[in-house]
């Protein structure tokens, strides 16, 4: 009976120190950022390929990355899709390019974010930094802490 008790007693400590982690603020912080960071990714997602992809393709005479591959059985197929349908092995740098075109631009939103945070971050501390923390003695006209109620020069009662 004993042994039933210490086993219980080991796996409600687990499940315990289990619970303690999981509610810790980090691991709560870090969860919430890996599914904002994924709903974020689908936005670069978007806007690399809606909208950059076909300036950039515009830009270059019509190119479209996508479609810059090589097919390594030799044949040559006009798109990427007729390759893969043909089952041909490819080698798809077009599709890689648009991979680092993706990253630069998530690092990038990143950096803006994480500059204006920070930036309003020390704004903020500022301001904290700037809030008096003294005042004058009306009656002697000292220099005393702001939260004094008398005077420690001349003792006279403070107005709060």
């Amino acid at each position: 009976m004993a042994d039933k008790e210490q086993a219980k007693s080991k796996a409600k400590g687990f499940f315990g120190e289990f619970r303690e982690f999981i509610m810790r603020g980090n691991v709560m912080d870090l969860a919430v950022a890996v599914i904002i960071g994924g709903a974020f990714q689908a936005i670069i997602n978007s806007l690399v390929n809606d909208i950059i992809m076909p300036l950039i393709s515009l830009a270059t005479g019509g190119i479209d990355f996508t479609n810059w591959f090589i097919s390594l059985d030799g044949s040559n197929y006009a798109t990427l899709a007729a390759a893969q349908e043909a089952g041909a092995s490819t080698l798809n740098y077009g599709v890689f390019i648009t991979a680092i075109i993706n990253f630069l631009l998530m690092a990038i939103v990143i950096f803006c974010l994480v500059k204006t945070m920070n930036s309003i971050a020390a704004k903020a501390k500022k301001k904290e930094e700037e809030a008096p923390t003294t005042k004058i003695c009306p009656r002697c006209q000292s220099e005393i802490s702001i939260k004094a109620t008398r005077c420690p020069h001349c003792t006279s009662e403070l107005d709060i």
